[in-house]
């Protein structure tokens, strides 16, 4: 994470210009070249706890829509 020693505080990459620079003080803050290659590492990468959840909502709302039929059809 970038930080300004000129301003004392950390900036977001979105938040810097291109150049890399303080958006408020203007001093040199990262190579461009080192933010995107931290982001170039873990881009288009899912967690595996992600799937797992996703799992889990598709089998409860699966069992959940079973059961809904299920109660329609005993009450008609």
């Amino acid at each position: 994470m970038p930080w300004c020693d000129e301003c004392a505080r950390f900036y977001d990459k979105g938040t810097l210009p291109p150049d890399g620079t303080c958006p408020h003080c203007g001093a040199f803050i990262v190579r461009p070249s080192d933010e995107e290659t931290g982001d170039a590492e873990r881009s288009g990468t899912v967690p595996w706890h992600f799937w797992l959840v996703v799992v889990a909502l598709a089998v409860y709302l699966g069992w959940r829509l079973i059961q809904g039929i299920a109660w329609v059809a005993a009450k008609l």
